[in-house]
């Protein structure tokens, strides 16, 4: 299992505009072969601040939609990133 975690830095004035252009990103990513999660969401804290997450079964199946995913016309509005990728070798309930 692979797991997206980390953070997005957008204007505080755009976010909720940023987020309502990424409703069919999350739409195309949760329809996507493997794809077990995908969420972006807006800080409660920070005001310009979008919290990103994604579960995916596979490596493969994450550059599949990678391939596929985001326009590059988004890129130009986020203001710095802190996105990582967890290979997870188990789950356990809590």
């Amino acid at each position: 299992m692979i797991i997206i975690a980390g953070k997005l830095l957008v204007d505080a004035a755009t976010r909720d505009a940023y987020l309502a252009g990424c409703v069919s990103v999350v739409e195309q990513a949760r329809t996507a072969e493997g794809c077990l999660d995908f969420s972006l969401t807006a800080d409660l804290v920070e005001p310009g601040r979008i919290n990103v997450y994604e579960r995916w079964e596979t490596v493969e199946d994450l550059l599949r939609f990678r391939g596929s995913g985001p326009e590059p016309e988004r890129m130009p509005r986020i203001l710095d990133a802190e996105v990582s990728r967890y290979l997870i070798s188990g789950v356990e309930a809590p």
